[in-house]
């Protein structure tokens, strides 16, 4: 119950305060895009390259947690999509969507504000390599799926560009490319005190700033479509995820335990705002994605907080 009390309570009594800050119009659109944009472009980055630069590479690359966090993700990935296929008969735009909302976990805006409020901001590892799994895998897989049907079998090649250039571009794994160069050409350097204050100091509002930001952003979506499928594609995020990545953990991917809570804790977050951009910019699924993030987001109170007192420090 302490730390149901200690960290689930605050995490989610910011992301409220961000809630009705936007239903109460004291903040509007305008607020919610720059809030996003300074936690994307300038308060995430930071906090990922001190992660990964004050970190052995062989710590950050945990073989294990790879295993049964990725593992988990690509079975509730084809588990969503196959679901999908079943209740539905949709095209395979459709499938690859509701794929990615059951298996993309909201690694970024909540698991890096929820990990430095559990276990402080020495045991980010596992949430900066599965941010790095996301933003680089999954949503890899997701893009050259959406160019592949949508160029009917000729646009595969263009796809790996499209994803390349948006890795090159992409903040957070530019930040940890950074870093993980540091660690790797300089090991056992420390980083010089003035950029590591500067980083310091930059990504201390990163947390409260994302968890803020993911309210306003859910004030200002509507449950307009897709109620039922939302339930059962956040089932599958919230249930089913999570069980999944605690099964391999107990069987193929063994870990000690701080590494066997973050693999399920991390699989257990909900759908990630990530989803909604790649839905807009196919403009595929966007308003069932909305749902999905919106329900996905609520119940994970309950859900996360379950998991928290089980697997987080007591104190």
């Amino acid at each position: 119950m302490n730390v149901v009390l200690n960290v689930a309570f605050p995490v989610f009594a910011i992301i409220l305060a961000g809630f009705l800050s936007g239903k109460s119009k004291l903040l509007g659109a305008a607020s919610s895009e720059a809030l996003n944009k300074f936690v994307y472009w300038m308060a995430l980055p930071p906090v990922l390259f001190l992660g990964t630069a004050r970190r052995s590479i062989p710590e950050i690359f945990n073989g294990p947690f790879i295993g049964a966090f990725l593992g988990s993700m690509l079975l509730v990935y084809a588990l969503g999509a196959i679901v999908g296929r079943l209740l539905r008969r949709e095209r395979t735009q459709i499938q690859c969507m509701q794929g990615l909302n059951a298996a993309f976990s909201n690694t970024g805006y909540m698991g890096i504000p929820l990990f430095l409020a559990a276990f402080g901001p020495d045991r980010l590892a596992p949430t900066i390599l599965a941010t790095v799994i996301m933003s680089a895998i999954m949503v890899g897989i997701a893009v050259v799926w959406m160019e592949f049907a949508n160029s009917h079998g000729n646009g595969v090649g263009k796809a790996l560009r499209d994803v390349g250039r948006a890795l090159a571009k992409n903040p957070l794994i530019l930040s940890t490319a950074a870093g993980l160069a540091w660690s790797a050409l300089l090991p056992g350097v420390a980083v010089p005190k003035p950029i590591a204050t500067f980083c310091e100091l930059m990504g201390s509002p990163a947390g409260p700033c994302a968890l803020f930001a993911i309210g306003l952003f859910l004030a200002s979506q509507r449950l307009t479509a897709g109620l039922a499928e939302a339930g059962w594609i956040s089932a599958l995020k919230l249930l089913v995820h999570p069980a999944l990545a605690w099964v391999l953990t107990q069987t193929l991917f063994p870990m000690d335990p701080f590494w066997t809570g973050s693999a399920v804790i991390l699989a257990a977050l909900p759908t990630g705002a990530l989803t909604f951009v790649v839905a807009t910019q196919y403009q595929t699924y966007v308003e069932r994605t909305s749902s999905a993030i919106l329900v996905s987001t609520v119940f994970s109170v309950v859900t996360l907080s379950a998991l928290l007192a089980v697997y987080a420090p007591a104190g």
